[in-house]
């Protein structure tokens, strides 16, 4: 154990870190590697792969994302604003090259050389959003908050492109709660509240994907049974059925070896089916903790950019999670979002431990004098 009294960086951090925060990440990234041993198997041998290839992909994923994790955390505040604007210029540069040469999967250009920008986007951007936002709340002077404003147009609108409709419903959600927590007049709530309904009234009326998700949600007695559109939420929900309260055992699911996603979107119905309702009602009480706690000490901090900051990635992290979890038990249309350090995938990994990193390094405890910049004239 160090010593308090030791001055090296390594005691410093693990002295200001939240502890909480990291034995709660920490227990997700374990139950991650977990339940994809349990969930992606099927999906490997479908595809002719050995059946632990997306196990130890994710085992491979996790260890840049841990470091990463590690990295950020050790950031100030001002560098951690530093490092989300060069992640948010060249995530979006990348995004704008995907939509030229990414590759085309399920009629969406999202992917360019194995990677989706769009999942850096989203801590990066909180990061700017609550810099804008606080220094809209400092200084008279600072035009933030048009900032904030512009900020989510030029964001959302070439992920609309791709079309990407559940992150930039995601983004849109984190950033009202950002706006809301600025205390802007009620005026404004209402008229952003306003343009954000009609934004999905034209996504429902210009949008055929958009139209047909949402109509097989609410019209489900509509879709032909058994089709693509209604297959995998109707297997998610007798996967629960099946499952109980305390599952069939480790490896003793069936319905995974039916469900084409049961790896990614949907590895939380394997959850339900192999270790029951139990085990599910656990791993949702972690992802509250970690978005309750994170709210408290946002409510406790005395800096404005902490304070925005902390409150966004909670929010970012929260309500991804609650979209999972609603598709797999079938409150939501299917959105195509990861769990966060749940579900398979290599991007949404490593970005969701960059984010994490942020966490960590705007909820460490600091004297003001490191918080705060030199006004200079």
């Amino acid at each position: 154990m160090m010593s308090r009294i030791e001055r090296s960086w390594a005691s410093n951090w693990w002295w200001t870190i939240d502890r909480w925060f990291i034995s709660a990440i920490a227990a997700l990234m374990v139950l991650g590697v977990v339940l994809t041993l349990a969930g992606s198997p099927p999906v490997a041998e479908r595809l002719g792969l050995s059946p632990f290839h997306f196990v130890n992909r994710q085992i491979f994923y996790l260890v840049p994302a841990g470091l990463l994790m590690f990295a950020t955390s050790l950031l100030s505040p001002r560098e951690v604003r530093r490092a989300a604007l060069l992640l948010f210029a060249v995530s979006m540069a990348m995004i704008f090259a995907s939509l030229l040469w990414g590759v085309e999967i399920k009629g969406a250009r999202r992917w360019i050389y194995g990677i989706q920008p769009s999942e850096f986007v989203k801590p990066a951007f909180v990061i700017l959003a609550a810099w804008a936002f606080s220094e809209g709340a400092k200084r008279n002077e600072m035009p933030g908050n048009i900032l904030a404003m512009l900020l989510l147009p030029a964001t959302i609108a070439p992920l609309m492109m791709q079309p990407d409709f559940g992150q930039t419903m995601l983004i849109s959600v984190v950033w009202a709660g950002l706006f809301f927590m600025a205390g802007l007049h009620w005026i404004w709530v209402a008229g952003i509240g306003g343009i954000g309904m009609i934004g999905v009234f034209a996504a429902y009326r210009w949008l055929s994907h958009v139209r047909a998700r949402i109509d097989k949600f609410l019209y489900p007695e509509s879709a032909t049974p058994g089709t693509t559109s209604t297959f995998q939420v109707d297997t998610a929900m007798e996967s629960f059925l099946s499952g109980g309260w305390l599952g069939k055992g480790p490896g003793e699911g069936t319905y995974k070896r039916i469900l084409p996603d049961s790896h990614t979107d949907f590895i939380f119905a394997v959850t339900g089916e192999e270790f029951g309702v139990l085990a599910c009602i656990f791993l949702m009480s972690i992802f509250a903790f970690i978005v309750l706690r994170g709210l408290i000490m946002s409510s406790r901090n005395e800096d404005p950019f902490c304070r925005f900051a902390t409150a966004g990635l909670v929010m970012l992290f929260g309500v991804q999670s609650a979209i999972n979890m609603a598709v797999n038990l079938k409150l939501a249309p299917a959105k195509g979002m990861t769990l966060p350090f749940i579900s398979y995938g290599g991007s949404s990994l490593i970005s969701i431990g960059i984010a994490m990193g942020f966490l960590l390094a705007v909820t460490r405890k600091r004297p003001k004098s490191e918080i705060a910049e030199p006004i200079r004239p």
